[in-house]
């Protein structure tokens, strides 16, 4: 070989070198996102979720909202809502589901890939049925709810259509010591995790943040329309950040919620704007994502309804869904790069959250979606069904499926975490 032949050579190593290079630095780019918020606020007069019966608004304290983050790998996309309501049921989600994927034409987002939670206010309608008049007529409000789903799904479009390169990176603190306690004296998870997606520019495109508290300071002292603390987030996530900041409401049952004296609308807001305040700072020290591919597993499942109480109010109407011996549903993991994601359908005690997390085989931030893909009430340690002097277990197991719903969940999400399904 000759000099030339061999400066030629070098020449061809280092071109293809540097194509590699780039053809890496493309694919850790790859990753696109896109975010959508609407207004979802029930009608004046509509009935309230949450404490007693048969409770209407009067008025508006603050919007209610459906947001929407839809991710695109270059590959497989994934949908994820969430929505300021008590707690929406699975054949409702089914129904934002279909819808969505019917109106995303740009990008390929089977049903299957969306994920919808809620966050739990109890300032919000009546999505249920449970809190109308009286248990022999819903208080689901049908042309409400119609406009929910419509508005939710049009979300994802909007999303979908909004789709732009970002880079990924995540942080975690803890928060609430003084004021969010588990009043059944067990285990609590007071992590505060955030993903947020950021733009070319680095504006911020969207965030998650998972943080598990009932959002109960309103509840049943005001008759205004509100998402309680999650509002003084909203309000200052979007003063400090810009984009579309959702949070994804954790593992509350047992239960979480708030316990610093008598709600107002001011301590309210003033708890969510210091939950925003705990993010930014933990995002001043980010962690890249590790890696952008999209992944999930949906796992469709069966709890034996042991709550006779719920069968009734199926047979009867009041809560419009098939209820027998069991209760169809579904379980759902995914992962962004290194994030992973886990649904709980109902209000689950800390612990499983804690154990669901232990499940995560990742490095990376792992969250957990209380309220996600259904609402089926508690979902407790069996213990107490088994004991009734527990803190609270009468009014527990009276809004719970039954004792072996924990169990069985934990159950499909182990199948899901190792990949089974």
């Amino acid at each position: 070989m000759n000099y030339h032949q061999l400066c030629l050579r070098l020449l061809l190593c280092a071109l293809i070198g540097m194509a590699n290079k780039a053809s890496a630095q493309i694919s850790v780019s790859k990753l696109r996102a896109g975010a959508a918020s609407a207004h979802v606020n029930p009608p004046i007069g509509a009935f309230i979720a949450g404490d007693k019966q048969n409770r209407r608004f009067t008025g508006v304290l603050d919007s209610l909202f459906a947001k929407a983050v839809v991710l695109h790998d270059g590959q497989a996309a994934l949908a994820l809502v969430t929505v300021d309501c008590i707690g929406l049921l699975y054949p409702d989600i089914e129904q934002i589901r279909r819808r969505a994927s019917q109106l995303v034409t740009n990008i390929n987002l089977p049903p299957g890939h969306i994920v919808v939670s809620s966050t739990h206010t109890h300032s919000g309608p009546d999505v249920v049925g449970i809190w109308g008049v009286d248990y022999l007529h819903s208080g689901v409000d049908s042309a409400y709810m119609e406009q929910l789903i419509h508005t939710a799904a049009a979300q994802i479009n909007l999303a979908a259509q909004r789709l732009q390169p970002v880079t990924a990176r995540s942080a975690e603190t803890q928060f609430g010591t003084e004021w969010v306690q588990n009043i059944c004296d067990e285990e609590i998870d007071r992590s505060v995790t955030v993903l947020q997606f950021v733009g070319a520019n680095g504006q911020n495109v969207a965030s998650l943040t998972n943080f598990a508290c009932h959002p109960t300071y309103l509840d049943a002292k005001y008759t205004e329309v509100s998402s309680d603390y999650v509002a003084g987030f909203y309000r200052k996530m979007a003063q400090q950040m810009g984009g579309e900041n959702l949070f994804l409401q954790g593992a509350i049952g047992g239960w979480v919620q708030p316990v610093d004296g008598e709600g107002t609308p001011e301590k309210a807001y003033l708890r969510g704007e210091q939950l925003a305040d705990a993010v930014f700072v933990a995002l001043q020290r980010p962690t890249p994502l590790r890696g952008n591919a999209l992944r999930i597993r949906t796992l469709p499942i069966q709890f034996q309804l042991d709550n006779a109480g719920w069968k009734q109010l199926a047979a009867m109407g009041t809560i419009k869904r098939a209820l027998s011996d069991s209760v169809a549903t579904e379980l759902a993991w995914f992962a962004i790069g290194d994030a992973q994601f886990a649904t709980h359908p109902g209000e689950t005690a800390p612990f499983y959250g804690l154990e669901t997390k232990k499940m995560m085989q990742t490095n990376g931030p792992k969250f957990v979606l209380g309220l996600g893909m259904d609402a089926l009430g508690y979902i407790l340690k069996p213990a107490y069904f088994d004991n009734a002097s527990l803190p609270h277990a009468p009014y527990l197991t009276s809004m719970s499926v039954g004792k072996q719903t924990g169990p069985v969940m934990m159950a499909g999400l182990r199948r899901l975490l190792e990949g089974k399904e």
